[in-house]
């Protein structure tokens, strides 16, 4: 049986990519394996420099005084290091979920932070909108995607000060002027590779600005300055997120792979709107298109319902316990026909109720 992989994370693969990297760990070079050959030998090297211009070339900030860095600790480390990096007096923050208020609590280890707006209010169902940022902080920092209550920033503010943002669940899926940040951080798992890497895009210009001393491996100039390998880099992710980047720079970039995101997302959202059995949690205008969460509005169809849809071979489909319900997680390798099965799932059960 087909299986149709809606897990938030680690993220669906695409096939090619999933079988080019299980070949590398049985023979990359010579009968060596991809995940026992020296780091620093060329063949990795390459790796590793190829993995950091596609995220680039992709993104389209070549020659725009960005560097990209494939760094260890996921996303939650990069909480730490933004703030050791760029917060000299103070900080403004967007807090749209759970990953922002952590990364909030983080940044406030250092000095005074101040949240520009926040949604916990209504368990972040929705994007604030209309608030302000002050011109005299040190940075910006937002969460492009909220993933747990699937909830997506449609426009981004133009800030009058350096932008951060955190773009773990999102990164490489919908077309965006990227150039409006100065620094992009996402762990590999939501969207790009296996868990164990993550991209770390940096504008060298917002670097060099604190009178701290930052230790060498949280240091972002440390790492640009020795091309991701100041220590041994995780070899297998980066490889596989290479892979991946490749894959969608063949298949026609972020323009080509949004266009199919939001035909997943129209198919996914029009039977939640129009099944009586199915809410939405997340306010109508902010909807991900990366994780579509909802709920029954009947719980006593629960066991029909999850038993169908494990039937029709798809995993991954329950909700985090913040929201309950359902999470549809539609990554970019996530095919259009595995959201068509998990439709299909939905009105089988209408019709059986």
């Amino acid at each position: 049986m087909q299986r149709h992989n809606f897990s938030a994370g680690p993220c669906v693969l695409p096939q090619e990519v999933i079988q080019k990297a299980s070949q590398a760990v049985l023979d990359f070079d010579n009968g060596l394996s991809l995940i026992e050959i020296s780091h620093r030998s060329k063949s990795f090297v390459d790796i590793m420099e190829q993995a950091r211009s596609l995220a680039l070339e992709l993104l389209g900030l070549e020659g725009k005084g960005y560097k990209a860095l494939f760094l260890q600790g996921g996303a939650s480390t990069q909480f730490l290091m933004v703030a050791q990096n760029m917060l000299e007096k103070r900080a403004a923050y967007l807090n749209t979920g759970t990953w922002a208020d952590k990364a909030i609590k983080e940044a406030k280890i250092f000095d005074d932070i101040i949240e520009v707006a926040s949604s916990k209010d209504a368990n972040y169902n929705y994007i604030p909108k209309g608030y302000e940022i002050p011109e005299d902080y040190d940075y910006f920092h937002c969460t492009s995607n909220n993933t747990i209550f699937g909830t997506q920033i449609k426009e981004f503010p133009n800030s009058p000060i350096p932008m951060v943002c955190d773009m773990s669940s999102d990164i490489f899926s919908r077309t965006l002027d990227f150039s409006k940040f100065d620094i992009i951080y996402a762990g590999a798992q939501k969207n790009m590779g296996p868990a164990g890497t993550t991209l770390v895009v940096v504008k060298e210009d917002v670097l060099g600005k604190v009178s701290r001393k930052i230790p060498s491996m949280l240091d972002y100039k440390v790492h640009i300055d020795k091309s991701s390998m100041f220590n041994t880099p995780p070899v297998f992710a980066v490889y596989t997120s290479m892979l991946t980047l490749q894959w969608l720079k063949d298949l026609g970039g972020i323009k080509a792979i949004e266009e199919e995101n939001e035909k997943k997302a129209r198919l996914i959202y029009s039977e939640i709107d129009l099944n009586p059995l199915f809410k939405g949690f997340a306010a109508k205008e902010d909807r991900s298109y990366m994780n579509a969460t909802f709920t029954l509005t009947n719980d006593d169809l629960k066991e029909t319902f999850d038993t169908m849809w494990k039937e029709a071979g798809i995993n991954g489909l329950n909700g985090h316990r913040s929201v309950g319900g359902y999470r549809a997680s539609m990554y970019n390798a996530l095919s259009l026909d595995s959201v068509k099965v998990l439709v299909e799932v939905m009105s089988e059960l209408e019709s059986k109720a």
